[in-house]
């Protein structure tokens, strides 16, 4: 009404009802062509995948590799290796030891065993934990990434079909955007490609150590 006040600044004060009277009914005249930008396409998304895939999450499971996992794995290594020496001891010996020098070794077994398993558990409580919060982490990331990219592509929906609790029967690769979404988050949250490396072996923890007759 302003800009149109301006333009007419010639005319008589009594045009000021008529030009608030179209103001007030020019948003109506709109309303169709808001409802045709409604967002109407559907996009699936392996987010797993997608987390695991971009330069962070190499990045991040890189540094989760050095820092946490390989460490311990050293160290339960080594007292792994400890108790199979004590039980080859007692294995190869045990027939010409002494009883009380063979129960003394059993009982070292047993209770360096114990020691094995707690510090196992413990070790994967902690790696669990920091594994968890890696993830929180990048899924906040993630998350403004599909969004980013849902509105600039007028998508409706974007279902995550790497979670096994979604009912997703069938979805053609055409509405995959699981690709465009790791390129997309490369370039929002920029790292550099970590040096690629030998996958690590997976720890395997060693047998149960057993008690030998007496």
């Amino acid at each position: 009404m302003r800009k149109q006040k301006v333009a007419l600044f010639a005319a008589v004060l009594t045009a000021a009802p008529a030009l608030l009277a179209q103001n007030q009914t020019a948003p109506a005249a709109s309303a169709p062509a808001a409802a045709a930008h409604i967002p109407q396409r559907i996009g699936v998304i392996q987010v797993q995948q997608a987390l695991l895939s971009t330069h962070d999450g190499q990045a991040k499971m890189q540094e989760f590799q050095t820092k946490f996992v390989e460490p311990r794995k050293k160290e339960l290594d080594r007292k792994a290796q400890e108790i199979r020496e004590l039980q080859n001891k007692l294995q190869a010996g045990g027939a010409v030891m002494a009883d009380a020098a063979k129960a003394e070794l059993q009982r070292s077994i047993d209770d360096k065993t114990k020691r094995y398993n707690r510090d196992m558990q413990d070790a994967q409580d902690e790696m669990q934990a920091e594994n968890q919060k890696l993830i929180e982490e990048m899924s906040g990331k993630m998350q403004q990434v599909i969004d980013k990219y849902a509105q600039a592509g007028g998508y409706a929906v974007i279902i995550n079909v790497s979670d096994p609790n979604t009912p997703v029967l069938y979805a053609s690769s055409s509405v995959d955007i699981t690709k465009d979404i790791i390129e997309l988050y490369d370039k929002t949250f920029p790292v550099a490609a970590p040096a690629t490396s030998a996958a690590p072996k997976p720890s395997s923890a060693p047998a149960p150590a057993k008690k030998q007759s007496q």
